[in-house]
């Protein structure tokens, strides 16, 4: 297999860069598993990012290669669990926000005020929300959008392909239920690494 092409670079200013030596890594990581990146960045401060499918734990490290590789900062939730010592400050510094999935706290809210507040921030979720088979998508992604007026990256890990797919930019119309059907017929040909039937939106396995 011939060396994947130069990693897209995003947009210059928007996202806080990291060092040569973390760029390197991921650039190594990328090249060794003969993965390459289509598609580009958006030219907005802010966004969230959906990647899905998401069926291992090996698709977050795919997507921290990636994000050290092009030089985005980009936070992400995670289990709150995972933020013990001795990973908590490592997690933190790549970007990890805690969250207790056991307890309704006003996720939703908390996030639409960061985006409020932030001049520009990236937020990446899975909005199959688990590792695990799942028949239907949280929509948490799509209403903290919505509330907070930025538009939807959908991003795909096809490991069939090798190929990390940076999809058109899809801004939120408000429904819900007229949205959700477009954006997941995006992800069709995108197979995870446990391959499995897409979930739709009317829970129901196509």
């Amino acid at each position: 297999m011939p060396p994947p092409p130069p990693f897209p670079a995003p947009p210059p200013g928007l996202h806080q860069t990291r060092s040569w030596f973390w760029r390197a890594l991921g650039h190594a990581y990328l090249r060794m598993g003969g993965w390459r990146i289509e598609g580009a960045f958006p030219a907005v401060p802010k966004c969230i990012v959906i990647v899905a499918p998401h069926t291992s734990n090996w698709d977050f490290t795919l997507g921290v290669a990636v994000v050290f590789a092009v030089g985005l900062r980009v936070s992400w939730l995670g289990k709150h669990t995972l933020f013990k010592a001795p990973f908590k400050g490592f997690l933190r510094r790549l970007g990890g926000i805690p969250v207790n999935r056991a307890v309704s706290h006003g996720v939703v809210g908390e996030c639409v005020r960061a985006f409020e507040a932030a001049p520009t921030l990236m937020l990446a979720l899975a909005p199959e929300g688990t590792r695990k088979g799942v028949s239907r998508w949280k929509t948490g992604f799509y209403l903290i959008a919505a509330k907070a007026g930025v538009p939807i990256l959908p991003v795909g890990f096809d490991y069939r392909e090798h190929v990390v797919r940076l999809m058109p930019m899809f801004h939120p119309s408000g429904n819900l239920e007229q949205d959700l059907p477009l954006i997941q017929a995006l992800y069709g040909n995108v197979h995870g690494l446990n391959d499995r039937p897409l979930a739709t939106a009317e829970g129901r396995e196509s």
